[in-house]
């Protein structure tokens, strides 16, 4: 491959672009109408214009997409992570068009794809399941005698998704039908199928999940774990890797079977496979994500790979250059999803300007992110503005430099999760490593914060937010001049 096209957009956009011109591959970006003028547009070689605003008129055809790869001549795609990542109709549609997809195969897509049929691969190699059912059930009567046998609490989950839609905690029969109800008809509205199926509800998760890397001549090997535990609405805020709780024999047994579910459907590139882990760390197969993920970044930190090189050298055919035994962990890394939400408000997103952004630098900082100041945070997209990633010996270091690197970083005019990361840094829950799922339940309130009321600060914020209204000449100027960090705007301290 020559030439590929990135059918995404923002961070995860630009972090693949740099991998492929350092491998000598022009670039291709494609943009809806909201990120005319995004820095993923720039950054590439060539840019399509691909539809309106919204990811269904835009990011989300599929044809749009091969017809850009066609009008640049893009032999490959990649997709990144969302929109059509784990879009198997899409992947075929790319063999089909005699594209190179940098991606797993439409059949392994289609059977991780829905939890029940992922499950029934890796029950072939006997990987730990939580007890639960194996099929889809839609009758409630006959759901409800099922969940009566596995024992409650028990919970009800989405076959065809994620991210916590069609998910519902049960904890009592008497519950259970308008429970039930209301997983499938959430199910239906998130991903067009309502089927549901049963598990034990396992009280204090932990989510532990391990990278695999897949080659086209049946080596497969994994690259560790990482510890995605601190959570809101079941996605993930902060991971890190490796976990602080795996003891070196678990985690062999977990890579062993992590290895094995990508072997049940001869998976190639990249892929995680997700656990859930409890008290006595007993560990259990969730589902697995073929694609790149988010949290990506942590594992390359420690290993020191590049998860996207790999995944071109993958898709061009090469085999893996190292074997299991090659790979360790060296050091421990952290990642803070940097989103414009309010933790304050149910972290409910935010939208405004970037009136000011300026990321933090330094020993052991990395930040993947598609923003510049003066941008606006589009409604139409996931909000995430950046990642904020960082490298440290040990998970105190990594911890500390976290610290730092979220007081560094300037960001007004919207609410971020800045703050709430720096809470969970420093929170003895977190830094003694016993926590789980559960944490911002468990921790996290409004009443954690504190709004400042100091009154130099608040009339420098307003000072300065006119100025640059007003003066946008003077934005550069002030850019340059190192703010006090009490200068935000509406700036809440994490007690």
């Amino acid at each position: 491959m020559q030439k590929i096209l990135v059918a995404n957009r923002g961070e995860i956009a630009i972090r693949v672009m740099r991998s492929a011109r350092e491998m000598g591959i022009k670039t291709v970006a494609v943009y809806s109408a909201a990120d005319r003028t995004a820095p993923h547009v720039r950054y590439a070689d060539e840019a399509v214009f691909i539809g309106e605003a919204p990811a269904n008129q835009s990011y989300l055809v599929g044809e749009k997409i091969i017809d850009a790869c066609r009008q640049t001549g893009a032999e490959g795609i990649h997709p990144g992570y969302g929109f059509l990542s784990e879009n198997a109709a899409f992947a075929q549609m790319v063999r089909e068009a005699g594209l190179i997809l940098i991606g797993p195969s439409p059949e392994a897509m289609e059977i991780m794809g829905n939890k029940l049929s992922a499950k029934a691969a890796a029950l072939k190699y006997n990987i730990p399941m939580v007890p639960g059912t194996e099929e889809a059930i839609t009758d409630v009567a006959e759901a409800k005698t099922r969940a009566i046998e596995v024992g409650f609490p028990i919970l009800i989950k989405a076959a065809a998704g994620g991210g916590g839609k069609g998910m519902r905690i049960v904890d009592a029969p008497a519950d259970f039908e308008e429970q039930m109800q209301l997983a499938v008809s959430e199910a239906t509205s998130a991903f067009g199928d309502g089927s549901v199926f049963i598990e034990r509800y396992v009280s204090s998760p932990r989510h532990i999940e391990i990278q695999v890397l897949g080659d086209t001549h049946g080596n497969i090997v994994h690259l560790f774990e990482r510890d995605c535990s601190v959570q809101r609405r079941h996605q993930k805020v902060v991971e890190e890797a490796p976990s602080s709780v795996l003891t070196p024999a678990i985690r062999a047994e977990m890579g062993r079977c992590a290895v094995d579910v990508a072997r049940s459907v001869n998976y190639t590139g990249a892929g995680t496979v997700e656990f859930i882990m409890d008290d006595d760390l007993n560990f259990y197969f969730l589902e697995m994500n073929t694609r790149l993920q988010v949290e990506h970044p942590v594992t390359e930190l420690i290993t020191g790979l590049d998860l996207v090189k790999e995944q071109i050298k993958v898709a061009r055919g090469e085999a893996l250059s190292f074997k299991q035994d090659e790979l360790s962990i060296t050091g421990h890394a952290m990642e803070l999803r940097v989103y414009a939400e309010d933790p304050a408000n149910n972290f409910l997103p935010d939208i405004g300007t970037l009136q000011t952004y300026k990321a933090p630098q330094g020993p052991g900082v990395r930040v993947d992110d598609g923003f510049e100041q003066g941008m606006e945070v589009p409604i139409y997209y996931d909000p995430m503005i950046a990642k904020l990633i960082t490298y440290g010996s040990d998970r105190a270091e990594a911890i500390e430099r976290m610290i730092r690197a979220i007081d560094e970083y300037q960001i007004t005019g919207i609410t971020t999760t800045l703050g709430f990361g720096k809470f969970v840094m420093q929170h003895e829950a977190f830094r003694s490593g016993k926590f789980d799922t559960h944490f911002v339940k468990k921790y996290f309130t409004p009443e954690k914060l504190v709004e400042r009321n100091d009154d130099e600060e608040l009339i420098a914020a307003v000072v300065m937010e006119k100025l640059l209204a007003a003066k946008p000449i003077l934005t550069a100027t002030l850019n340059q001049q190192k703010v006090a960090s009490g200068w935000v705007r509406n700036r809440r301290e994490y007690l």
